[in-house]
């Protein structure tokens, strides 16, 4: 793609791509993004192309897409067939992942709803309160972590 290399600084890059400054600069140091020009003063500049690269950025991660998977689909070229399958690739591994996270959810819709089942407030305590203290008590620390700290794909 060709883009017309306006040299702008973090703020209008910023506003023109809808990426804060701050992510910006963590897009660079995590290499989504080069850090190769700078105006005499020493500070970043920003072309079109480099707008136009934080906007696709910014809709990957609204996707959910790890840095990784975003990362892979900056280095894809997509005039090539080879890369049309590479990317394809990786949104399917992408759609596990969500279909696993919505499935994760589902779960927990469901454990949630229970637990809120347990009390109408009618008794003399809380059941559902009591259900979770019951659970708290239960779980070892590092069975905790690991139910706890779900692996997340992002």
């Amino acid at each position: 793609m060709s883009f017309a290399s306006p040299q702008l600084r973090i703020g209008e890059a910023a506003r023109q791509s809808g990426v804060s400054a701050a992510n910006i600069r963590y897009y660079e140091k995590e290499g989504l993004l080069g850090t190769d020009r700078r105006a005499d003063n020493g500070y970043r500049l920003y072309s079109g192309e480099d707008v136009h690269r934080l906007r696709f950025i910014r809709m990957c991660r609204a996707m959910d897409m790890s840095l990784d998977e975003v990362r892979g689909l900056l280095a894809l070229d997509l005039r090539s067939k080879a890369d049309c399958t590479a990317a394809c690739t990786v949104l399917n591994a992408h759609l596990g992942h969500v279909r696993e996270r919505i499935a994760e959810l589902q779960s927990l819709a469901q454990d949630l709803q229970a637990l809120r089942d347990r009390c109408d407030g009618q008794d003399d305590h809380c059941h559902t309160i009591e259900a979770l203290h019951v659970r708290a008590d239960a779980q070892p620390a590092a069975v905790a972590t690991a139910a706890g700290g779900a692996r997340r794909h992002v």
